[in-house]
């Protein structure tokens, strides 16, 4: 119908304009405000419409005809040098593409934006970059310059035209090696291309004559898009017996390090020999002595330090490592393809291997115990794969290996999506606080919320549903800092609980400090929408990019909440497993990409329904049973119990009679378990189901990390932090570090809980991750940033290392008898305020009256006491009227004089104890 009309001549107009048209035809054009935040653009075409005798045979114009009207979903600007705006010419080619074309006026870099519906599509902006094409200059262009994928070739051109003679050169600087092949195509023009290997900008050099083009050095930005890793370490360790003995029991509260000669220091890890002795191991990395400090709780144990002399056969040489095998350079997917690692002239040192790709390949290492491996991998996608080896924490010869994969694919298809965040304003002491989450199919009876606020006070918080299946958690908080939002359903927390909420200004941001969680990241139903919340509210403002990867399309919907929060749904067509990728500026959040199984349509599942399901806690190693009923469905019916550590095991699933099934299961830990019941392969409703084992069960939101190996770390030397679980119960801790090296770290317990020691290996940023029952602590994961110039290890891919001990019961000092524990306050007793006749002078059978003002004195509790010629006083009432202003009013029947003693926690306030006449 718009064939006829030229776009780039046909008049804007607004939408006031266009609407007589459209209400006069009945017809409506709408659009939302909250998913796009420009309006459409609607153009006006004027037809040339024959009159008189040709053509249509008339002589006046047909009103119907006067104007056309369209809705342009398409939207293109150009961003020049200068920073002023142009508009280039979109053209619609009418197959579902459109054609951009742009004559430019500057030269210099320019940002091209195309959006589709007011949203950016994938990869805009896209920098351009322009030069003036005159005879004579050499010049390049292409996308390589300005942007490219790990592991995909990144192409440019450079012109050779009428430049005369000179030697051509490039270069190609960044976070990886990247190999760069030339090929001249005979017309003036050389074809570039170059295969980045790790994601981060790339500075390429193109030189003619020994001197820079126009335009270089170019700055390209490398994104990981889409690129799946898997990584594996074999430990290879010096082992040393040293003098003296020890018992099982003293060995957890020990903590071992070691220093090299050059001063590096790095926690080993200690044993029990078979002897009795206490046995050491570790990486050698330097020859000669080296001092051990083996430590209780601070203190050198006897005979501590140790010295042991460490020779050159025994320090690791990633140089001396022989590997072999034609894997290292090509690969097939669906097969292992094996090649083999001689460490045997190496010395110790451990052996790790990541490979990077567009697949998550399978990794197998056999252990040949002779100092040799044969290491195989399976990808399950062609391309290019970026392999890893490092020995001792430094490269192989040859590694990092760039390895062409290829063959047949399993054809996974991948959409996604990006959406801007904004920060949100910063919250402010004593305002009304709101953190919202969607959980569908449930009732705000079975929720429960606490804040605990920075100084450890502890609130009961209101929780209301906003509309079908949205709640939100309502609070007001007393003081700046960071608060822990813990958010319950039947006494478990939900995912993502508990949350980290900063009152006052923010002290970081980034990806880290994104939260994600639901049941649409969990498990699925085909053709159903999955939902997940996304909370960012933490990590400010920065691109969302959520991608659903599987057999199937993913059709993705996304709602903001505008309160640092959104809803994600996706509805896929196919069953099978999904990979759900959460970015954030280009960065993975916490546990992202998630792995999800899509299950096939419910078919009869959904008829199931359980009985007598256990409430509250249930004892370990007793088993327990509920009923599940058929109600007419026709099927099998299976379930398995997953505990708090990972650990699965299958429940006995027994007929009682044509309609009802016995679930019967025993759980083997304290903690959270999970019961998956499937009838025919399909979850029922409800599932998986929590059950809650032990009374003492772990709380994450009691557990709390300090320490300067949160804040900073140096490279090459050791810092440590404290994990207080005193009063969170027993529960499993894991720790993992991840970063541009291994760390050796360690976990020994202490009085408040358990300090983790580590050494980074490299300069750049460390992710601390810290789980309780596989739950993040709030705060967790924290970012440090490793500084100094000492590079003890080479970088090439994250790097993961992990510490998981089973914790035990820790009770803080006040609370032997088990009973309830006061917080720490943080307060000033001197800055309360007090004033009112009822501080001088009383009377008798009246009501007398003073005020307490403690608002600049922190939080704590007030105490009133009065005391009297006989005794206490006959009655005394305290009203609090809000932000720390009390009001107090006592009655006396005999008179004397009066002691009235007011407290702000533990100490007196100025003035206290009051002397009163009666």
């Amino acid at each position: 119908m718009f064939s006829w009309i030229n776009k780039s001549k046909v008049p804007e107009e607004n939408w006031s304009e266009k609407s007589a048209l459209y209400v006069e035809l009945l017809k409506t054009v709408t659009y939302s405000e909250i998913d796009h935040e420009e309006f459409p653009v609607i153009y006006r075409g004027v037809p040339s419409i024959p009159v008189g005798g040709k053509g249509f045979g008339v002589d006046f114009t047909p009103l119907t005809f006067l104007s056309v009207y369209y809705i342009q979903t398409h939207k293109a600007e150009i961003k020049m040098p200068s920073g002023n705006i142009d508009k280039p010419v979109i053209e619609d080619n009418h197959d579902g593409t459109v054609t951009i074309k742009y004559e430019p006026r500057e030269e210099g870099v320019h940002e091209l934006a195309v959006k589709f519906n007011g949203e950016h599509v994938q990869g805009s902006p896209y920098k351009i970059h322009v030069d003036s094409i005159s005879s004579g200059y050499v010049t390049a262009y292409g996308p390589g310059l300005t942007h490219g994928v790990t592991g995909e070739p990144s192409n440019f051109t450079i012109s050779t035209k009428g430049a005369g003679a000179g030697g051509l050169s490039m270069a190609v600087e960044g976070p990886s090696k990247a190999e760069i092949s030339c090929h001249d195509n005979k017309d003036g023009t050389v074809s570039v291309s170059y295969l980045p290997t790790a994601p981060g900008e790339y500075k390429i050099s193109v030189r003619f004559g020994d001197k820079h083009i126009k335009g270089s050095p170019f700055n390209a930005k490398i994104t990981g898009e889409g690129r799946k890793r898997n990584q594996i370490s074999v430990g290879s360790c010096s082992e040393v017996s040293l003098p003296g003995k020890i018992s099982d029991a003293d060995i957890r509260s020990l903590n071992a390090s070691i220093q090299a000669p050059s001063g590096l220091e790095e926690p080993c890890f200690l044993k029990r020999l078979p002897t009795g002795n206490i046995g050491i191991s570790f990486t050698p990395r330097e020859i000669g002595e080296h001092v051990v400090s083996v430590k209780k709780m601070g203190n050198h144990i006897t005979n501590s330090p140790f010295k042991i002399n460490v020779c050159e056969r025994e320090v690791g040489d990633a140089k001396k490592v022989k590997v072999s095998g034609n894997s290292l350079k090509e690969g097939k997917t669906h097969v292992n393809n094996t090649f083999n690692v001689d460490t045997r002239n190496a010395g110790f040192g451990g052996l790790s291997l990541s490979i990077e790709g567009p697949s998550k390949a399978e990794i197998q290492c056999n252990d040949n115990t002779d100092g040799t491996l044969n290491i195989s991998y399976k990808p399950t996608e062609p391309g290019y794969y970026i392999v890893n080896l490092k020995f001792a924490d430094h490269h192989v010869e040859g590694s990092p290996f760039t390895v062409k994969v290829t063959g047949e694919g399993t054809n996974r298809q991948r959409e996604k999506i990006q959406r801007q965040r904004e920060a949100v304003p910063i919250t402010e002491v004593g305002s009304q606080c709101k953190l919202t989450f969607k959980m569908p199919g449930i009732t705000s009876f079975d929720l429960s919320a606490t804040v605990t606020s920075p100084g450890g006070v502890t609130e009961d918080a209101e929780i209301n549903e906003v509309k079908d299946g949205l709640y939100a958690v309502h609070f007001v908080p007393k003081e700046l800092g960071v608060h822990t939002v813990s958010v319950r359903y039947k006494d478990i927390h939900i995912p993502g609980s508990p949350f980290q909420f900063t009152v006052g200004p923010y002290r970081d941001h980034g990806a880290h400090l994104v939260k994600a969680g639901g049941a649409g990241l969990e498990r699925g139903e085909q053709g159903e929408l999955n939902e997940f919340n996304v909370w960012t509210r933490e990590a400010g403002s920065g691109q969302l990019a959520i991608s659903v990867e599987g057999p199937s399309k993913a059709e993705i919907n996304f709602t903001d909440r505008k309160d640092g929060s959104c809803d994600v749904s996706y509805r896929v067509s196919e069953p099978g497993e999904y990979r759900i990728g959460l970015k954030f500026n280009d960065e993975h959040v916490p546990d992202s990409p998630f792995k999800v199984y899509i299950s096939p349509a419910v078919g009869d599942a959904h008829l199931l329904e359980v009985a007598q399901f256990p409430e509250g806690s249930i004892q370990a190693d007793k088993p327990s049973q509920f009923i599940v009923r058929r109600n007419g469905a026709k099927g099998d019916l299976d379930a398995k119990i997953i505990g708090p550590s990972g650990h699965e095991d299958d429940c006995f699933v027994q007929i009682i009679d044509l309609e009802e099934y016995s679930v019967r299961f025993m759980p083997r830990e304290n903690g959270i378990h999970k019961i998956h019941v499937k009838f025919n392969g399909v979850h029922i409703p409800g599932s998986p189901f929590s059950v809650k084992v032990g009374k003492d069960t772990a709380d994450p939101a009691a557990v709390h990390a300090h320490g300067s190996g949160l804040k900073e770390a140096k490279t090459g030397v050791k810092t440590d932090f404290i994990v207080d679980t005193v009063n969170a119960g027993a529960g499993t801790l894991a720790v993992n570090i991840d970063g541009p090296s291994k760390v050796s770290m360690d976990c020994t317990e202490v009085e408040e809980g358990y300090k983790v020691r580590y050494t980074p290996l490299a300069p750049g940023d460390y992710y601390i991750s810290i789980k309780y029952n596989n739950n993040h602590i709030v705060g967790s994961p924290f970012k440090v940033q490793s500084t100094g110039n000492a590079k003890v290890a080479d970088i090439g891919g994250q790097e993961t290392s992990s510490v998981v001990v089973e914790t035990v019961t820790k009770v803080g000092k006040a609370n032997n008898n088990k009973g309830p524990t006061l917080p720490q306050f943080k307060s000033d007793a001197s800055k309360v305020q007090s004033k009112g006749m009822g501080l001088k002078k009383a009377y008798l059978g009246k009501q007398n009256q003073f005020t307490v003002s403690a608002q600049n004195a922190g939080v704590n509790i007030l105490f009133v006491g009065i005391h009297g010629p006989k005794g206490p006083c006959e009655e005394v009432f305290i009203k609090h009227q809000g932000h720390n202003q009390y009001a107090v009013n006592y009655m006396v029947r005999e008179r004397g004089d009066y002691l009235v003693i007011v407290k702000w926690g533990d100490d007196h306030i100025p003035g206290s104890p009051f002397k009163v006449e009666v």
